[in-house]
């Protein structure tokens, strides 16, 4: 086996995960050169990724880069119930359409990671439907209420007397199942589905197979660095936003997740970060290692190009108080109009109650002067500049 082979497994064992289950075995099977199915499982039940969804791809590409056979697992039918994961209600059932249109933007965002053209794309529902109630009831019976009342979620709820469906407990039957079905030697899964996967393991012994081997990840902080990255809390990170604002968001982390970031969204390898905390430690200026991990991320996404210009970018908004090299024109048919009434016509806010906040909490400049008072009027028969937080402008002027 190559040397740069023996380096990926080590790494892939090593670097940025959580736990392997059984890591010893999984380690063998690596090093056998044998070619194991790699599974991840997706409900496809939103439409948009963030940095913290691809920690897990990210290992993907490596078993891909090793050789192993690659299987996106759509939940078709698992997606319509929902996965009870922290989830502290029970959650709305989706159609069959927008689990489908969701799988579709999925697969355009991780291809920019992986080579969707060499992997195996299946759906559950393709086995999970055909099900009987017998069947069902032969799955059911390798699992106890008791060891389903101990997830966390579920003791959340009773802790809140909150209902309980029925049909959640179903869901890592599911889950399990699906790995009997395409015969997984390895799942991943991030640290919140440690039981899905188990479950998988069961599974596959009560039916004759070799329990797959276990590998999490761990859940990525946002912005905040306090909570996971998430769209709902708005920490997040997306994987198609544009260029200056990926760069600018990774610029705003808090100093203490800059060693946690290039681990678990960039490819510097043990070495590499060693050497990062190294010149940290030595009192590097931490704004110097987010330049090159903002580069390194919008690279990744985007091309290399394109996070050298957000890179002069944003130095020359930030660093040299200059202004973006391109600012959208926009025109209002009309001699003046109120800042508030401009912000949100502009898309700069997304409401008339946020436009207040940030003029009132200093986030507004027209000209580069700080506007202080919501009843400010913009004069249109000249082009101004209003700026509104940290990232965005517009030029404004009578149409």
């Amino acid at each position: 086996m190559p040397k740069s082979d023996l380096q990926k497994i080590h790494h892939l064992l090593n670097h940025g995960t959580v736990e392997v289950v059984v890591k010893a075995e999984l380690e063998k099977k690596l090093l056998s050169g044998k070619k194991l199915n790699i599974k991840l499982g997706i409900d496809p039940t939103g439409a948009d990724l963030h940095l913290g969804h691809m920690v897990v791809v990210r290992k993907l590409k490596v078993f891909q880069e090793l050789g192993h056979n690659i299987i996106l697992l759509f939940g078709n039918f698992t997606g319509q119930i929902g996965d009870p994961t922290d989830k502290k209600e029970t959650r709305k059932a989706k159609s069959q359409e927008d689990l489908e249109k969701n799988a579709q933007h999925y697969l355009d965002q991780v291809k920019k990671l992986i080579d969707i053209s060499k992997i195996k794309i299946v759906w559950n529902a393709d086995w999970l439907s055909k099900l009987n109630f017998s069947d069902v009831v032969q799955l059911a019976s390798n699992f106890t209420v008791a060891q389903m009342l101990e997830r966390d979620m579920f003791q959340e709820r009773i802790k809140n007397n909150a209902p309980i469906a029925m049909h959640e407990f179903f869901y890592p039957l599911m889950q399990g199942y699906d790995s009997v079905a395409i015969k997984a030697d390895v799942e991943l899964g991030g640290t919140d589905q440690t039981f899905n996967l188990l479950a998988g393991r069961v599974l596959q012994k009560a039916y004759g197979q070799e329990p797959q081997n276990i590998m999490t990840v761990p859940i990525l902080e946002g912005l905040d660095g306090k909570i996971k990255m998430g769209k709902s809390t708005g920490n997040y990170i997306g994987v198609n936003e544009e260029p200056k604002v990926m760069f600018g968001k990774i610029m705003s982390i808090p100093d203490e997740l800059i060693i946690r970031y290039f681990e678990l969204t960039t490819e510097v390898n043990i070495d590499q970060l060693t050497a990062i905390k190294e010149r940290l430690t030595k009192g590097e200026n931490p704004r110097n290692l987010k330049l090159e991990l903002a580069k390194e991320i919008v690279t990744a996404y985007h091309s290399a190009d394109l996070a050298e210009g957000a890179k002069k970018e944003f130095i020359e908004i930030f660093s040299n108080k200059g202004l973006p090299t391109e600012i959208e024109l926009i025109k209002i048919s009309a001699d003046e109009i109120g800042i508030i009434d401009l912000l949100v016509q502009a898309n700069l806010c997304p409401s008339k109650s946020e436009a207040r906040r940030l003029i009132t909490q200093g986030g507004v400049k027209v000209n580069n002067e700080k506007v202080t008072d919501i009843n400010n009027k913009i004069d249109l028969t000249k082009e101004s500049i209003i700026q509104a937080g940290k990232r965005k402008f517009i030029k404004v002027v009578k149409a």
